[in-house]
């Protein structure tokens, strides 16, 4: 079972105050990468990891990240519109979206998932802290 803030209250425990992170990306290697940039952060909690969109979906959902670090092209498939993207995702959650293009059309279509940010793969480890700590 999973708990929620106000269980913990219940409970008498102190909630978790970091921000709650949840990482969807297709790659492996971008996930761990990642992974190991935010955990040498004390004040970002990484909830989750997601290999693709269903299972960003079913983890949104369950853990209720404050954020959503998803690859942009997770969520171009047959069948998904952007409009699915900002319904399924959006549970007080905001997008940060990342991908290696970061031109007018990616910006178009991250803005169109709800996205408050589009991070491109390049640079996002000079970028991801401080977008986290300003979205959160």
């Amino acid at each position: 079972m999973i708990s929620t803030p106000d269980d913990e209250l219940q409970l008498g425990k102190v909630p978790d105050a970091r921000t709650k992170v949840l990482i969807a990306d297709d790659t492996q290697l971008m996930r761990r990468m990642i992974c190991r940039l935010l955990r040498e952060h004390s004040e970002i909690k990484i909830v989750g990891e997601a290999a693709d969109y269903p299972q960003t979906v079913h983890m949104a959902n369950a853990f209720r990240p404050e954020i959503i670090l998803m690859d942009l092209h997770l969520a171009c498939q047959p069948g998904i519109a952007p409009l699915d993207v900002r319904t399924q995702l959006n549970h007080g959650s905001r997008l940060v979206a990342i991908s290696l293009t970061n031109d007018e059309e990616a910006e178009a279509l991250a803005e169109s998932f709800g996205a408050v940010k589009l991070l491109d793969k390049m640079t996002l480890f000079d970028e991801l802290i401080p977008t986290i700590l300003a979205v959160r």
